[in-house]
């Protein structure tokens, strides 16, 4: 078994005013940064192999909490939302209306325009944790909230319909295990990271 902990990235400006960032190269805000700063990973953690996407604002997060650079995955970049990068949600809604409820209800399928669906990202980070199950080396993944939305799915068989089979709270870290053949499972979720 190998484990790997998947972590969100701090704050950035976007996140304080609710827009989706997507592939959108967004960095930490300076109040995100110093929320990072004074979170405290376990330990044990450290000792791991440290990965991030290669957003900045995970990058940044990761180097915050290592104290290293982390090597650097484009498979745990967030979800694509193609023309919606940048957009709220609440606006998304008012301009689409009844066609925004009937792609959100799609759970696994939803799809921003020229974007990508949680059923995507799921394909592309199964992959990443089939690879990272061959070295088995246990991991720190510092990523995204859709990326770990998708992680769940896949650990649980979640559908992306209704509620969530687990309340995670986004500033903790989550534990899940991979067995060889790279199946995840879950193994702990809300992992404290303040002090």
């Amino acid at each position: 078994m190998t484990t790997l902990i998947l972590i969100r990235h701090g704050p950035t400006e976007w996140n304080e005013i609710g827009r989706v960032q997507g592939h959108t190269d967004i960095p930490l805000s300076e109040a995100g940064r110093a929320r990072v700063k004074g979170w405290r990973v376990p330990a044990p953690f450290l000792a791991h192999h440290w990965i991030a996407s290669p957003l900045a604002r995970a990058r940044e997060t990761a180097e915050i909490l290592a104290g290293r650079a982390p090597a650097l995955e484009p498979r745990i970049a967030e979800m694509h939302w193609g023309e919606w990068e940048g957009e709220t949600l609440e606006n998304l809604r008012a301009r689409y209306g009844d066609a925004m409820v009937e792609n959100e209800a799609k759970g696994l399928d939803f799809r921003a325009v020229g974007g990508e669906s949680p059923r995507d990202v799921c394909a592309r980070i199964a992959a990443f944790f089939a690879d990272r199950a061959k070295l088995r080396q246990d991991t720190v993944a510092v990523s995204h909230k859709g990326v770990i939305r998708a992680a769940l799915a896949l650990a649980t068989g979640w559908d992306m319909l209704g509620k969530p089979p687990a309340d995670l709270d986004w500033y903790c870290a989550h534990a899940f295990t991979l067995g060889t053949d790279g199946a995840i499972r879950p193994a702990r979720f809300n992992i404290p990271l303040a002090p």
